[in-house]
């Protein structure tokens, strides 16, 4: 992806019901380099032989991975652009696998213009199965907002 791939819509081009998605297969290097930049070393994600002998019979995705998914979404699809992350509350449903292909999907449930605030349903699934399920809340910019500028460093 790069930044021509990614759109932007204001707040007064959403409605309740639009969605967008992101898919992507996850990889033994997306792992590892989930891994090293989180700081979770947890043996379930990197070693077989110890994942073996949990509940999971093998390695497992970090959950969070998939998450970051939904950033994707909400920052470069929809709403894009100029849109804030402020908040989101998630539930992990079923384990991730590597090579499974994860398709994140958000979707308008509700429109706040007068805050420039909309929340979406969050949704990431492997084939039929929901493995993560949330809400997240963003700022969208409006059409009708002057642009700021971004504050001067010191």
């Amino acid at each position: 992806m790069n930044n021509d791939d990614i759109v932007s819509f204001f707040i007064e081009d959403l409605q309740v019901g639009q969605s967008a998605s992101y898919e992507r297969a996850i990889s033994e290097a997306d792992v590892r380099e989930f891994a090293l930049m989180s700081g979770d070393f947890n043996p379930v994600h990197l070693d077989e032989a110890y994942a073996q002998a949990t509940r999971f019979k093998g390695r497992i995705v970090h959950g969070m991975l998939p998450v970051t998914f939904v950033s994707t979404v909400l920052g470069t699809r929809l709403p894009g652009a100029g849109s804030i992350f402020m908040g989101a509350s998630f539930r992990f449903k079923a384990p991730v696998r590597i090579g499974d292909t994860v398709i994140a999907t958000c979707t308008v449930r509700e429109i706040n213009a007068p805050k420039g605030r909309v929340s979406f349903e969050c949704i990431c699934t492997v084939g039929d199965t929901v493995v993560v399920e949330g809400d997240a809340l963003v700022k969208v910019p409006s059409r009708d907002a002057p642009a700021k500028a971004p504050a001067e460093s010191v």
